[in-house]
């Protein structure tokens, strides 16, 4: 297992500098934007001080084929991320060949695997903190269960943290959550995500983030794919999502969206647009996009280094930032004032599967709040959601994860009850669940409101509710 110091202060001769601290700090990261986070929440303070605790960033390719995807020490920026920490782990390599996304320890294995990471990261027995991402699934879940005895705080780097926690926790992991650290994306919007379990979301500071991606946007000095972006003279942005790889849209169809966004942005008067496509999205996507772009009288550049789409708003503010239900869009608007308009949700609302998708709250969120650039609306920058947006958030998380909110069942109730008739409103939920749950909107019978919250866990712990 490689262990590669990261701080200044360890050197590569002597690499345990820090061993002797009481405390050690276990950050796990897969993107950096969630590394980004992380170091915004550990500049405004949100960690402590770093002269008593040893922190080390555990750095998880999750990707499908990780040795075909992009590795975050290639985007910009990395670099300067890392020097919170004292030193960075290749998770991936420590498991290997396992994959982190499937590999977790048997129960009766765990203390073994303690033992090992102890000994190869040269923890002692000092007592491990976990900071971890998305804590239903792996790395973060079997991190949590090979440190059986560590405190757990759980980040949350995009709109995901806003929808419910994506299956039940085992109770020995659950009782261990401290908190949830998340972005002000949504202001106003409180997340629900791990709210069942009393986990109280605690915000990273907006100027703490800003600043670090003004510090990743700094490194980005002399890239000559962001060079040659800004020298375009955009006045538009548009985010390719990748639909495609989960499952939502064919890559066709993708691919027609992307061509939706450009039309979109010139019939809004743009004729220097900028495409900065997925990571992983097809070659093809940026040609048939060139073509489009040709018919339509646009300059089209495509930004396609291992650059955040932050840096770009960074170094040239648009005044337009196109896409379907992308965190980037909001991070857009709220940290940097930049106008935004989607293109698309109504089918991907139409298309995602199943009920329970961890997408379903951040593309209700975005369609919710964010004009439509086809219907002729202007961009704007929403700023806090309507009066709706919470109730509206909350039935949906209910309807999602009914056994993990029984008690949001009755708001859920009167929320759907009181926008009966109101097409815009029931495109977000699946006339098929509400019925499952006797809910309004669906064909059953209408719910009784206001039954015990004792009733209303048996029905749905007999499958009937």
């Amino acid at each position: 297992m490689t262990v590669t110091p990261a701080n200044p202060r360890t050197t590569a001769a002597n690499p345990r500098t820090t061993t002797a601290k009481p405390r050690i700090q276990i950050f796990e990261v897969s993107t950096l934007y969630g590394a980004a986070t992380l170091a915004a929440a550990i500049d405004a303070g949100r960690f402590g001080p770093a002269a008593d605790v040893r922190r080390i960033l555990l750095v998880s390719n999750n990707a499908a084929i990780p040795e075909t995807a992009l590795r975050m020490e290639t985007m910009t920026g990395y670099d300067r991320i890392i020097t919170r920490f004292d030193e960075v782990i290749d998770w991936n390599e420590a498991i290997q060949p396992h994959h982190p996304a499937t590999w977790s320890p048997r129960t009766e294995e765990a203390p073994l695997w303690q033992r090992v990471f102890r000994t190869a990261w040269d923890l002692g027995d000092a007592p491990v903190e976990l900071i971890v991402e998305s804590i239903q699934v792996n790395p973060a879940k079997a991190l949590a269960f090979v440190f059986a005895e560590s405190t757990v705080q759980v980040y949350a780097d995009g709109l995901m943290s806003y929808g419910p926690t994506r299956e039940e926790l085992p109770q020995s992991i659950a009782c261990r959550i401290g908190r949830l650290l998340h972005l002000d994306l949504v202001p106003g919007l409180r997340p629900l995500l791990l709210s069942e379990y009393g986990v109280e979301p605690e915000l990273v500071p907006d100027d703490a983030f800003r600043g670090v991606l003004a510090e990743i946007a700094e490194a980005a000095e002399g890239d000559r794919t962001l060079a040659e972006a800004v020298a375009a003279e955009p006045t538009a942005l548009l985010l390719g999502q990748y639909l495609a790889a989960l499952d939502i849209l064919t890559a066709d169809e993708e691919e027609e969206l992307h061509i939706r966004m450009m039309r979109g942005a010139a019939a809004a008067g743009h004729t220097s647009v900028i495409f900065k496509p997925h990571p992983t999205a097809p070659a093809r996507y940026s040609t048939a996009l060139n073509e489009a772009a040709e018919e339509a009288g646009v300059r089209l550049t495509v930004l396609d280094g291992p650059l955040l789409a932050e840096t770009f708003y960074e170094r040239c503010r648009p005044r337009l930032v196109v896409g379907c239900f992308s965190t980037a869009m909001v991070t857009a608007s709220v940290y940097y004032g930049v106008p935004i308009a989607r293109v698309g949700t109504d089918t991907v609302l139409e298309r995602l599967k199943p009920v329970e998708n961890s997408n379903r709250v951040p593309l209700t969120v975005v369609d919710h709040i964010v004009p439509d650039l086809e219907t002729g609306a202007g961009p704007a920058v929403p700023g806090a959601g309507p009066e709706t947006l919470t109730p509206l958030v909350r039935a949906v998380g209910h309807c999602m994860q009914p056994k993990l909110y029984p008690l949001l069942r009755d708001e859920t109730a009167r929320f759907l009850d009181s926008h009966r008739g109101d097409a815009d409103m029931a495109r977000y939920f699946d006339a098929e669940r509400l019925t499952q749950l006797s809910l309004p909107g669906g064909g059953g019978p209408a719910p009784r409101v206001g039954a015990s919250s004792r009733l209303r866990r048996s029905l749905i712990r007999a499958g009937r509710g």
